[in-house]
């Protein structure tokens, strides 16, 4: 393969379509044998050649990696007949639950059940289960009790690069998420 910045954008989308699971930069140097500038220049390349409309897919960043995957404006049309078989739709509890902790994260189970206003329990067991959240330490205080967050697969599932990409909260949602002494937003 030649030595320029197309040959080396054409390894790494050739790397991209061969995996099935997001990769890391690191990743993607170590296989091409690329170093990270060149690789960084690559994928930046990449997203700007596959813009164009006559293209349904793009290298995106998800779940702490790269990966090829069809543009999310498509992908509403077509995750029903090539979303995973497995995959059930989250419910208005899960999704609410989800949100809570990915917004206010580190959070224990008593400041979401504060904020939710019911029991957390079940909803921690299931997301947990999913692998949507994990234990994120011990606050300290008495009692230390456990504090959760968001994992990979919470980016994976809902195809965010980072936390930073939720969507920005507005002033009443905020004071939602503020659990303080029963403040009402």
């Amino acid at each position: 393969m030649d030595k320029t910045p197309e040959g080396d954008a054409s390894i790494i989308g050739a790397i991209l379509f061969l995996e099935s699971e997001p990769v890391s930069e690191a990743y993607l140097a170590k296989t091409s044998g690329l170093s990270e500038e060149e690789v960084a220049a690559s994928l930046q390349r990449l997203c700007a050649e596959y813009e164009t409309p006559v293209h349904g897919f793009a290298p995106i960043k998800s779940g702490g990696g790269w990966i090829l995957a069809p543009k999310v404006e498509l992908w509403e049309e077509l995750k029903d007949h090539y979303g995973k078989k497995n995959e059930t739709k989250l419910s208005r509890a899960a999704m609410e639950t989800l949100s809570i902790i990915a917004y206010s994260q580190p959070i224990t189970r008593a400041e979401i059940e504060a904020i939710r206003g019911v029991s957390a329990d079940g909803m921690i067991r299931f997301l947990a289960s999913r692998d949507f959240i994990q234990e994120a330490g011990k606050r300290d205080v008495p009692g230390k009790p456990m504090q959760y967050g968001t994992t990979q697969e919470f980016l994976k599932y809902f195809k965010l690069g980072s936390l930073s990409d939720l969507p920005k909260l507005g002033e009443i949602e905020r004071n939602r998420f503020d659990a303080t002494e029963g403040e009402q937003g």
